[in-house]
C-alpha cells in the first residue's frame, strides 16, 4: 500500500511559508498597532523543525525579518511565548534576573485527550463528529463566561489542528494581568455553572444518543457514583426495564424528581441532573496553560507536526498518519484512507474559528498543507508564470495566493478579528485624546 512520504513535507511547507501564510496578518495582531513600544520585538517564537529540534527564544524586528526566517527555516509547529523586557534572542546577555515575561494575552486550551473517561467513541488523540460537540460546548460556555462575566471584548478561538481549541483573549487590559489573577479566572471558569442551559441544548444528542452514556450496566455504574446512594436500587431496577439511554434518563429523572418532592432535599431533582451534566459535558481546562505568562502555545496557522507513522484501522482499510482526508497534490503518492471520518492526520492548519458559526465548525473539512498546496498546482501554468515575473512585492503575491485555496475563508475570520481589535484600539486612543483636552 502506498502512503504518504513525510520526507515531502519540508517542500510543502517551504511552499506553504514562501506563498500561503498570512505574514500581513499576523504581524499586524502582534505588533498591536505598534502602539507600545517594542512590543513585537520583545515576543518570543519558537519553532520546532524537522526531527524534533526545537528552538525558543525567537524574536524579530518587524515582519520581514519574521517572513525571512521562517522561510529560512520552514517550521514544522510554531508556539508563541510572552513578551518580555528584553529581546527574546539575547536573553543570554541580560543580566541574570533581569530577563522577565511581561505580557501575554489570556490563553486557554482544550484537549479532547482530557474527556476520555466521558467519551465511548474515541479515545487518546483520534475524534469523531460524535465527540467533537464536547468542543462545540465548551467553546460556547468558556466564550459566553469571558464575554458576558467579565467582559472581555476580543476573543480569538483557533482549531488546534488535531484534538482540540485554543482561545487567546486579547485585550489590552487582559494583557497585562498577573498569574495570580489568571489563575483565579481559571478556577472561575472551572466552577461557574451559569452555562448549564447551553449543555442542555446538546445534552440529549451528544451524550444520550452519540455517546449512549447509559448504554449497559457498566456505563450507568459510573451515573450510579454521582447520585445518592439512597435511590440506587430503584434507578438499578428503572435501568433494566429500559431499553436505551433515553429511557434510562428520563427514568433518573422522574425517580429524582420524587425524591425532591418527598425529601426536600436539594440534590435531587433537577440539581441532580444538572450535577451528571455538568460531569460530562463541561469544559476541562488545563490551568498551568492560563496562568504562566511565560507558558507557550500553538500559534494560529501553525501545521500540525505530528510525523509518527501510527497506524490506524477503520472499516476494515488502513491509513497511515501522513495522510489527508483530502486528495494529495499531484507529484505526490496517492494513499488510502477510510471512509470513516477519524482525525488524528499530518497537516491540518491551525485555523481560526467564526464564533458566528461555531455549531457549523467541521475539523474535517479544515484544509491540510497538502490539499492547499493542491490547488496552487491547479492554478494555470501562464497564470503562475506571469505572477512570477510580475515586479511586485511578496506580499501582494502571497495575498492573491491564499484567496485561491481553501485557506481565505479563515484567513477572512482571523482579519474580522483584528478591524474590531483595530476599531476598540482607537477608540481607547480617542477617548485619552479627548480627556487630555479637556485638561
Amino acid at each position: 500500500m502506498e502512503t504518504f512520504d513525510p520526507t515531502e513535507l519540508p517542500e510543502l511547507l517551504k511552499l506553504y511559508y514562501r506563498r500561503l501564510f498570512p505574514y500581513p496578518q499576523y504581524y499586524r495582531w502582534l505588533n498591536y498597532g505598534g502602539v507600545i513600544k517594542n512590543y513585537f520585538q520583545h515576543r518570543e517564537f519558537s519553532f520546532t523543525l524537522k526531527d524534533d529540534i526545537y528552538i525558543r527564544y525567537q524574536s524579530f524586528n518587524n515582519q520581514s525579518d519574521l517572513e525571512k526566517e521562517m522561510q529560512k527555516m520552514n517550521p514544522y509547529k510554531i508556539d508563541i511565548g510572552a513578551v518580555y523586557s528584553h529581546r527574546p534572542n539575547q536573553h543570554n546577555t541580560v543580566k541574570l534576573g533581569a530577563f522577565q515575561a511581561q505580557e501575554k494575552e489570556l490563553v486557554f486550551d482544550i484537549d479532547m485527550t482530557d474527556y476520555d473517561d466521558v467519551r465511548r467513541c474515541c479515545s487518546s488523540a483520534d475524534i469523531c463528529p460524535k465527540c467533537w460537540t464536547l468542543m462545540t460546548m465548551a467553546i460556547r460556555i468558556i466564550d459566553r463566561a469571558l464575554k458576558e462575566d467579565f467582559g472581555f471584548k476580543h476573543r480569538l478561538w483557533v482549531y488546534s489542528g488535531r484534538r482540540g481549541v485554543h482561545c487567546w483573549v486579547c485585550d489590552e487590559s487582559v494583557r497585562k494581568l498577573s498569574s495570580a489573577v489568571r489563575s483565579g479566572i481559571v478556577e472561575y471558569l472551572s466552577l461557574v455553572k451559569k452555562s448549564i442551559n447551553i449543555i442542555k441544548k446538546y445534552f440529549e444528542e451528544y451524550a444520550l444518543v452519540n455517546q449512549d452514556i447509559l448504554k449497559n450496566k457498566e456505563s450507568w455504574d459510573k451515573i450510579l457514583a454521582l447520585v445518592p446512594e439512597i435511590i440506587h436500587d430503584e434507578l438499578q431496577q428503572g435501568f433494566q426495564k429500559s431499553h436505551n439511554s433515553l429511557q434510562r434518563w428520563e427514568h433518573l429523572k422522574k425517580v429524582a424528581s420524587r425524591c425532591q418532592n418527598n425529601i426536600k432535599n436539594d440534590k435531587y431533582g433537577p440539581w441532580l441532573e444538572w450535577e451528571i451534566m455538568l460531569q460530562y459535558c463541561f469544559p476541562r481546562l488545563d490551568i498551568n496553560v492560563s496562568k504562566g505568562i511565560n507558558h507557550l502555545l500553538k500559534s494560529p496557522f501553525s501545521v500540525h507536526p505530528k510525523t509518527e507513522s501510527r497506524s490506524v484501522t477503520q472499516a476494515g482499510m488502513q491509513w497511515r498518519d501522513l495522510g489527508s482526508l483530502q486528495p494529495p497534490p499531484p507529484k505526490l503518492k496517492q494513499f488510502s484512507v477510510s471512509p470513516s471520518q477519524v482525525a488524528g492526520i499530518i497537516g491540518r492548519i491551525s485555523v481560526p474559528i467564526d464564533l458566528q458559526k461555531v455549531d457549523q465548525f467541521d475539523p474535517f473539512t479544515v484544509p491540510t498543507i497538502s490539499f492547499i498546496c493542491r490547488e496552487l498546482d491547479a492554478i494555470s501554468i501562464n497564470e503562475e508564470e506571469k505572477e512570477e515575473n510580475e515586479a511586485e512585492s511578496d506580499v501582494k503575491h502571497r495575498t492573491r495566493d491564499y484567496k485561491k485555496t481553501s485557506l481565505a475563508p479563515y484567513v477572512k475570520v482571523f482579519e474580522h478579528f483584528l478591524e474590531n481589535l483595530d476599531k476598540s484600539r482607537k477608540g481607547e486612543l480617542l477617548k485619552k485624546s479627548d480627556l487630555q483636552k479637556d485638561f
